[in-house]
């Protein structure tokens, strides 16, 4: 969490290496990059185990839902298309997309684009699930929906880090929170501590300011 433009999104990122680091050391399920030190290999590896949800989707317009979180099973993992269509409608059956999912990207509404969009990260069994903003651009009728999918994933034990602004859900949801302000990490703590009772005046002024 944090104000906008102090690199919430960019911190995200460089976590899989869609905007290269200068300096660090990123390691998600087992494996390791240093910035200063790392081959293409190394990153290819990376990704492997980080999926990003993005705020707009990026959905394949010429792909049905159901071919949209196949793809990246069959052009990257190589497995067969009966084995990639198995695996794909279980998980249109765990964001609640199974019956939509022959319908193209033009045909669903912004908030079913973004189930979608959360199965077909799901599809190659990341470490991680990074979500960036998921629900910024969604109407607020459709906000629900997508955190209630992301919610039960957490239920199910999926580990996930979030950029968001729905404090609340965050409450609720996190068991780990880090504030961000001016391109640092101002405070890392549990909901409780940076939520319910913050100690950083920053903290409180943006609660108070997203709150109202």
């Amino acid at each position: 969490m944090g104000p906008s433009e102090t690199g919430k999104s960019t911190l995200l990122r460089c976590l899989n290496y869609l905007t290269v680091p200068t300096k660090g050391i990123v390691e998600i399920g087992g494996v390791r990059v240093d910035a200063e030190n790392h081959s293409k290999k190394d990153v290819i590896e990376l990704r492997k185990h980080a999926s990003m949800v993005f705020q707009g989707y990026n959905l394949f317009k010429n792909k049905t839902a159901l071919q949209n979180v196949m793809e990246a099973l069959t052009q990257v993992q190589k497995k067969s298309k009966a084995e990639a269509e198995k695996i794909s409608l279980s998980l249109l059956v765990k964001v609640g997309m199974l019956e939509r999912k022959d319908f193209y990207p033009s045909k669903l509404s912004r908030g079913q684009q973004q189930r979608v969009g959360i199965a077909r990260a799901l599809a190659v069994n990341p470490s991680v699930l990074l979500f960036d903003e998921p629900t910024s651009a969604l109407d607020p009728e459709l906000v629900g929906e997508v955190l209630n999918t992301i919610k039960s994933l957490a239920e199910e034990g999926t580990t996930m880090i979030l950029v968001t602004h729905e404090i609340g859900f965050a409450r609720e949801v996190a068991t780990r929170i880090l504030f961000m302000d001016d391109g640092r990490v101002a405070a890392d703590g549990t909901p409780e501590e940076i939520i319910d009772h913050p100690k950083n005046e920053r903290i409180r002024q943006f609660l108070n300011f997203v709150r109202n």
